[in-house]
């Protein structure tokens, strides 16, 4: 296995991130239409274990009240 350096790791995990962002908010709006602004604040503000998460959860979502209700269930 190659050595990675911290900075490498780092980067790697931004890139992780920044896919995990796009992915989700695409399936979300998709799925629930278009997102308010205070929708999107909290969505950007989970973290990738979260976000990870809401990639699977949302798949049984019906609308933007599952949404909501997901969200609030994570403070």
């Amino acid at each position: 296995m190659p050595y990675i350096t911290s900075i490498e790791r780092i980067g790697r995990q931004e890139g992780r991130r920044e896919q995990a962002d796009t992915l989700v908010l695409r399936q979300l709006t998709r799925r629930c239409g278009t997102l308010s602004p205070a929708l999107l604040t909290q969505i950007q503000a989970l973290s990738l274990e979260q976000m990870e998460n809401l990639a699977d959860d949302l798949l049984d979502f019906s609308g933007i009240q599952d949404l909501e209700d997901w969200l609030n269930q994570q403070l």
